[in-house]
């Protein structure tokens, strides 16, 4: 195959200084094309410049006979890079947005500047560099351009909700580029690489970023830069020798007929069928709501199934005073929310429409831009915010050609700066209830582009990024995020259809959907989904991958060579292609491509088990993470509550009357302040296929920092990931979390947390825990007849009302539930016999330093727990055994104790 040239071209190679965009820019050099190297020479944050890093690739192209031009500006200046191509080469055939920056934290902790200097750079960059050089492709009807995504942005990912809105509005920002220049022969793809560079080497062992070369990304570029390339908005990912395609996936869907029949109960009775891909279609357009509405009419009417209730919460929607907003607000308040109308425009008619209705609703006349404002009027209302249905959008078409920064701004302020503006002055309210269900909106046009709406397309798949990354960040919380592109009718529908088609495409049918995923009865995945709906029909959107090819990562790869595989990295008909969900599903072909070596080892494209470098990585930069801190207040009913949890009674007044003058919290009490302690890290990161269902409690270490306890207060509790353990089967996670008295600073209590998980092992990590002294001793008893017993029934409702200290799984409360975990009932918390039986240690030998124990059995409440302790020197060895089974609850177990201790009661 001869050699693909660029001869009498120009490639202008963003944030080209080094990694990938200066491998770009020597490549291309190599191969005839002058090159225009720009970088602003900041750091990967995007602070500072300097035109260093430029100059050094341009000495290095010159030096090899190439020719090459340095440029200094920010991407957000464009048309002066673009400038600096015309000026010395006349004209522009290729650009490559490549420059980037990374503001990872999490949401909670973003601030404005982490969001808009990411959109500036990823998303208002890459804008004005394409826009710059438009007129130029189409005036020589030609034009190749390369957007850069991400897996953060294909599939979300935890603290990156900025990078991953960025990220994906490449995706709807390329489709629609390929859909205006295909008839000037301008081409535009997207790639989601992943490749070794500065803001990856800080994550990533030196192994792996050994086989995660910039070369490897390359060649693919090169192959859709290329004069001859004949792929158009498409869609790839790339790195470590593999390079697979993506495309849309849409299911068949539930489609029920458009009548006042047509309720959330409905759509929830029938959820099964939303997310049915037996005959799937693979879209580049809206659906074809015309003959799905033809269809619908002929159904008869809805099973309206189960009436939702949602009285006592608090819902928020945005660009509510009319059309699909308008029919948003009227149905939460006819299903008993409290609503609140928020409109530039004018709120206040539909709030009266409301309240007429006898429904309770309040107006807030401002932009979605100031979410901080949205979000007040919801609190000084009624004081929590349960929903948001982010709606409010306008429009501002035009063909790129045409379109104007002002076009392009407002379109992204409205729709994407005013989703997360809303949404993070919303977090802090919904994090503190641990409840909150998020509706975003996307539309077809971000999902697959469409002409005239670059600005759009943008924003839109934007918020679908967002989305995504924040349904990962607030699943443990129990808020749950979702996204829907919705279809109804318009003016313009109205002249040209028959009136009961009309009514059909009415907002009324987009509704229903919205208010079931704002209801807890969405039966699975709940959170994270992208829903089209219309008329009716309810469908669900996907990725769908090929199987792609793996090239041997022991020799270079070529254009040439990924050009002989073309057939095989794109065929989605060969019996390969897959469904990647996440970050992880996203890299698993990349890395399993790591073995594949010319001198002989497999070529399949298929997951090895031995090493999952993602995981790897994410376990060593979830270990550097540092918290923010979890604040923890409480009050003398608090450590009451607490020690009736763990079967204190009435007489024991030191822990029940607060006006005793021994009033004291259980020395076991400080389990509970680190429970809500927010960890810099989401364990669906750092193991391979997590569930909830799947984790079990493996061990609990305590230390006792200093004494007395206070009985009120306000601590703050700090989480830090310790190792994650790989046990081939299962995974073992372990993390310290060290609690200090906000008001002294002096630390009070340090808990390391074990946790098993089932499922989650064979990642290529280490097999064996550290040996961390007291936490880790195996604690065995000595063979002699224990020196003191005691036993303890337990309580019908110890569970119960163990839980208001603050462990609200409803394992321990509701039978359905446990059920579903196996148990025949309701369980007793492992932290509630923990502090039964470290109560039991307390009163006989007195204050312990520190306490371990090792979960090995369940206790069902009504049960007997027998606590067997042997004193061993300052040691106390113990285990306990349920009376009625003979089985072990806890193993592994000692107390050391405090100095001179005695036993208190």
């Amino acid at each position: 195959m001869s050699e693909l040239r660029y001869d009498g071209q120009v490639v202008v190679v963003t944030g080209a200084g080094g990694g990938l965009g200066k491998a770009y820019a020597l490549f291309f050099g190599s191969r005839g094309a002058s090159v225009v190297v720009n970088d602003l020479g900041g750091s990967f944050k995007g602070e500072g410049n300097s035109t260093k890093a430029a100059d050094v690739v341009v000495d290095e192209i010159k030096a090899a006979g190439g020719k090459a031009v340095a440029n200094y500006d920010s991407v957000t200046d464009g048309e002066k890079i673009i400038e600096t191509a015309i000026k010395n080469y006349g004209r522009i055939d290729v650009l490559i947005n490549n420059a980037g920056i990374l503001r990872d934290i999490s949401f909670k902790n973003m601030k404005d500047q982490d969001w808009d200097l990411i959109i500036a750079v990823h998303v208002k960059g890459s804008y004005k560099c394409a826009r710059a050089a438009w007129p130029y492709f189409r005036k020589q009807k030609y034009g190749r351009v390369i957007n850069t995504a991400s897996a953060a942005g294909l599939f979300g990912s935890f603290g990156q909700c900025n990078y991953s809105a960025a990220k994906l509005a490449m995706v709807g920002f390329t489709e629609t580029l390929a859909k205006e220049g295909a008839k000037y022969n301008i081409h535009a793809n997207v790639i989601a690489p992943i490749a070794a560079s500065r803001m990856t080497e800080t994550v990533m062992p030196p192994d792996i970023l050994a086989n995660l070369k910039p070369d490897w990304v390359v060649p693919l570029v090169a192959v859709l830069v290329h004069k001859d390339a004949q792929e158009n908005g498409a869609i790839f990912e790339v790195g470590g020798g593999h390079i697979a395609k993506l495309r849309w996936e849409r299911s068949s869907g539930l489609l029920l007929k458009a009548d006042d029949t047509y309720t959330p109960g409905a759509i929830l009775k029938k959820w099964d069928e939303v997310s049915n891909f037996k005959n799937p279609e693979y879209p580049t357009g809206v659906a074809d709501f015309m003959g799905l509405l033809e269809k619908s009419m002929k159904l008869g009417p809805n099973d309206k199934g189960e009436t939702l209730d949602f009285k006592g919460k608090v819902a928020l929607v945005t660009g509510g005073g009319a059309g699909i907003g308008r029919v948003y607000c009227l149905a939460f308040a006819k299903y008993g929310a409290s609503v609140v109308v928020n409109d530039l425009v004018d709120p206040d008619t539909v709030v009266q429409e409301i309240q007429k209705a006898g429904g309770k609703a309040v107006g807030v006349k401002a932009s979605a831009e100031d979410g901080d404002a949205v979000v007040k009027a919801a609190i000084d209302a009624y004081g929590r915010i349960d929903i948001i249905i982010n709606n409010a959008g306008i429009l501002r078409d035009k063909a790129f050609t045409n379109m104007d920064d002002k076009m392009w701004d407002q379109v992204i302020a409205v729709h994407l700066r005013g989703t997360y503006k809303v949404t993070k002055a919303a977090w802090p309210y919904m994090l503190k209830q641990k409840y909150g269900r998020i509706v975003n909106t996307t539309s077809t046009s971000g999902i697959y582009g469409n002409f005239g709406q670059a600005n759009y397309a943008a924003a839109k798949c934007g918020i679908l990024g967002f989305s995504r990354a924040l349904a990962r960040e607030g699943a443990k919380y129990n808020i749950y995020v979702n996204t829907i592109a919705p279809n109804a009718g318009t003016a313009m529908t109205r002249t040209i259809l028959p009136e009961e088609m009309v009514q059909a495409f009415k907002p009324d049918y987009i509704a229903p959907l919205v208010v079931a995923l704002c209801s807890d009865k969405v039966p699975k995945d709940p959170t994270g989904g992208l829903f089209e709906v219309g008329s009716g029909w309810v469908g669900r959107t996907r990725w769908q991958r090929t199987g792609g090819h793996g090239f041997p990562v022991d020799e270079k790869l070529t254009p040439e060579a990924v050009l002989q595989q073309w057939k095989r990295i794109t065929d989605f008909d060969d019996g390969r292609a897959d469904n990647p969900q996440d970050g992880q599903d996203g890299l698993k072909s990349i890395m399993a491509n790591m073995n594949n070596k010319k001198g002989g080892a497999s070529k399949k494209s298929e997951p090895a088990g031995e090493v999952n470098a993602e995981i790897l990585a994410n376990i060593e930069k979830a270990k550097k993470a540092e918290a923010s801190g979890t604040p923890f207040k409480y009050e003398e009913r608090d450590v009451i509550l607490y020690n009736l949890g763990i079967g204190a009674k009435k007489t024991d007044l030191p822990y029940v009357f607060e006006g005793n003058e021994n009033f004291q919290a259980l020395p076991t009490f400080g389990v509970i302040p680190f429970f809500s302690a927010e960890t810099p890290y989401n364990i669906a990161d750092v193991v391979p296929n997590f569930s909830p269902m799947m984790l079990l409690h493996g061990e609990q270490y305590l230390e006792i920092l200093s004494y007395p306890i206070p009985t009120s207060g306000t601590l703050i509790s700090y989480a830090k990931l310790l190792e994650v353990v790989d046990k081939g089967n299962a995974a073992i996670v372990k993390s310290g979390i060290t609690t200090v008295n906000k008001e002294t600073g002096k630390p009070l209590f340090y808990n390391e947390s074990t946790v098993f998980i089932r499922g989650s092992g064979g990642f290529g990590g280490v097999k064996k825990p550290l040996d961390r002294g007291a936490s880790t001793a195996a604690n065995k008893p000595p063979s002699r007849p224990a020196d003191y017993v005691s036993e303890e029934k337990t309580t019908e409702e110890q569970a119960v009302l163990y839980r208001l200290s603050g462990d609200y799984n409803p394992l321990h409360v509701d039978p359905a539930f446990a059920k579903m975990g196996g148990f025949k009932v309701p369980i007793l918390h492992g932290l509630c016999f923990f502090g039964i039986a470290g109560k039991a240690v307390y009163q006989k030998y007195g204050a312990f330093k520190n306490i371990k124990v090792r979960f090995a059995g369940t206790v069902l409440p009504g049960q007997t727990l027998v606590t067997e302790c042997w004193k061993e020197g300052n040691r106390v060895v113990f285990q306990s055994k349920v009376k009625e089974t003979g089985k072990l609850a806890i193993a592994a177990a000692a107390a050391e104790l405090v100095d001179g201790a005695k036993g208190k009661l």
